[in-house]
């Protein structure tokens, strides 16, 4: 989970550097993924804490409640994502196609190695499948900040960067939208 934090901090340092709303809103989504990995922790800390006068059934369904939480910390960082890669696209600047490639494959990296630390469990626990998914989704859409990086820095087209912004966004709601509507229902 250090390794995340640190790795947003420096994705989100190099997103303002290069001036990449899809370096910003991969860092934006890296952070919600660092707070749903802190609440999908304490989720299961809790739900391994037994039954107490208070608490007659126990703590096993604050599981259920981390999910919830994950998925809208993820819609809210959406909607963030989406309003600067509008504005973006409306107005586009020069990026640092370099940087963008560089920072995101290592985010590659980071995300996809994070992930497989919680494959294995993520068919049986709802909130073991949220981190999952968080941080496969991350990995998906640092790739795709790379081949958009790659698309500008060979062609020149600055309107890139906001779509791949906008893709995030697509990529993000399609993957939420399951786990909320899962949660919920539970």
């Amino acid at each position: 989970m250090l390794t995340n934090l640190a790795f947003t901090v420096f994705e989100a340092v190099y997103g303002f550097l290069a001036n990449s709303v899809s370096l910003l809103g991969d860092a934006g989504h890296n952070l919600s993924d660092v707070l749903g990995l802190l609440l999908a922790w304490g989720a299961a800390y809790l739900a391994s804490r037994k039954a107490n006068e208070i608490y007659s059934y126990g703590y096993r369904r604050s599981t259920i409640l981390a999910a919830i939480i994950n998925a809208l910390v993820l819609v809210f960082a959406s909607a963030l994502i989406a309003f600067e890669s509008l504005s973006k696209f409306m107005r586009p600047e020069p990026v640092q196609e370099i940087a963008i490639i560089v920072v995101a494959s290592i985010g590659i990296v980071v995300n996809a190695g994070t992930a497989l630390l919680f494959m294995k469990g993520s068919k049986e626990d709802l909130n073991l499948r949220g981190a999952f998914l968080h941080l496969a989704y991350d990995a998906v859409i640092s790739a795709g900040v790379v081949i958009g990086g790659i698309l500008i820095l060979f062609t020149g087209a600055l309107w890139i960067d906001p779509l791949v912004g906008i893709m995030i966004v697509g990529i993000i709601l399609a993957g939420t939208w399951g786990l909320l509507r899962d949660s919920v229902n539970l």
